[in-house]
């Protein structure tokens, strides 16, 4: 795939999306250590359901993708990077999750967006959620509009960068007492790391593909 070619690239995701997908083997790239394979499921009885956005969309030449900088004082995940995305509602699909979560966070409406079709699920052991991320796309750069209540910065991020191995590396955290070793995906000052990047990891192998 030529991840150079805006008009190419989600149709060319669009139809490898209907096929196998590398799943656990792209994730695992960017799995702390100490996550010991338990973002793999199968998810316990309790867990809960969450959909996450990956959106694709063309900005001077390129492909980009916005994460979003959570505020330091959310209880959940707070100060760290993330698609946008959460809880999937009783009345409503994972896909429509997805799109409300990204119009939510972000005001871009579900009627400028196509979906191209899921990625792998994957499970946040820490927090007990299991969740579907979605691959989309923008015709043009949105007009984004954060909210700051759960918004605290917006990255704009080339795909060629998430897709550079200059930018993988990995540091040490403290985890109950104990060392992980967390790869991440470096973007500016911020690290992208834990969930993020194990979801973003499967949308590099596929376009690498």
């Amino acid at each position: 795939m030529n991840a150079a070619s805006p008009v190419a690239l989600p149709e060319l995701l669009m139809q490898r999306l209907t096929a196998a997908l590398p799943g656990r083997e792209a994730q695992r790239r960017f799995e702390p250590d100490l996550g010991f394979g338990r973002h793999f499921g199968p998810p316990p009885h309790d867990a809960r359901l969450a959909a996450v956005m990956v959106l694709l969309y063309p900005s001077a030449g390129e492909w980009h993708v916005p994460l979003t900088v959570r505020p330091l004082e959310l209880t959940a995940h707070g100060g760290q990077i993330s698609l946008p995305g959460g809880s999937i509602e009783p009345d409503e699909t994972d896909e429509s999750a997805a799109l409300r979560e990204l119009q939510e966070e972000l005001d871009v409406s579900p009627n400028d967006v196509t979906t191209l079709g899921r990625l792998t699920p994957l499970y946040i052991f820490g927090t007990k959620f299991w969740v579907q991320p979605w691959l989309a796309v923008c015709d043009r750069r949105p007009a984004f509009r954060p909210h700051a209540d759960e918004v605290a910065e917006l990255l704009e991020v080339p795909l060629s960068q998430l897709r550079n191995p200059a930018g993988w590396n990995k540091h040490v955290r403290i985890v109950r007492g104990l060392e992980s070793t967390v790869p991440h995906i470096r973007v500016g000052e911020h690290r992208v790391w834990g969930a993020t990047a194990m979801i973003l990891g499967e949308l590099i192998a596929l376009v690498g593909e």
